[in-house]
Order: structure tokens, then sequence, then C-alpha cells
């Protein structure tokens, strides 16, 4: 996204994971976060749907692919940080008993939003 403000980019990611959020509670999850900053990196959106839970990532570019390619094993990484930092905080998840997984909506314009799900697993 070369020749944007930062403001306007910052505009442009915001109403995509809102837009994500939203695409989720047509779906039947719950948002738990937005925008959950941690001491070790940020989780775009946090949702719960009975035992499940999600940690999404959420990308907007030109189209769905461009999104898809925008996200990192590095990125991953710092996300699945986050969420181990928020679970012992938050004393969720204590053993097996809670399922989490890590998806990705892909935001384009003019587009529905893509909810990939389990794009990405810790250890792989």
């Amino acid at each position: 996204m070369t020749g944007h403000s930062r403001h306007h980019r910052y505009r442009i990611g915001h109403r995509a994971e809102w837009l994500a959020a939203c695409w989720l509670r047509l779906k039947g999850y719950r948002i738990l976060a937005r925008r959950l900053k941690t001491p070790v990196g940020e989780i775009d959106l946090l949702a719960r749907r009975g035992g499940l839970c999600l940690v999404v990532e959420v990308k907007h570019r030109r189209d769905h692919a461009t999104a898809a390619e925008a996200i990192t094993a590095r990125q991953w990484q710092r996300i699945a940080r986050a969420y181990d930092w928020w679970r012992m905080q938050n004393g969720a998840g204590q053993g097996a008993d809670e399922a989490v997984r890590f998806d990705a909506i892909l935001v384009a314009p003019w587009r529905f939003p893509n909810h990939v799900q389990d794009a990405w697993r810790p250890g792989l």
C-alpha cells in the first residue's frame, strides 16, 4: 500500500477488523477482544463459539491472495505468543479443555471477507 498516509492505512485496517468481527458474529461467534495488545504481540480478534476459541489475524489488501501472502510465519508465532500470554493472564484454557484455532480473515475491496479456518498451527 504505497502512497497512503499512515493514518489512512490505520483507518482501513480498523475498518477491516470491524468487518471481520461482523462476519464472525454472523457465523455465531462472540467477540471477546479486538486489537488485543499484550507485551509479546497483538491479536486482531479473539472470538469464541461454544468450546472453541478463535485467534484471528485480519489482513486487508487489494485482493485476497495478496492479503494471504502478507501474513508471515513470524507474525503467526508472535500472535501465538500473545494468545499464550492472554490465556495465562485470564486463567482460560488451563489444560486441553479449550480448543483453540488460528484463523485468518482476508479483506479486499468490494469482496466478501474470506474466512480461512485453521490458517496456521503452532509448531508446524
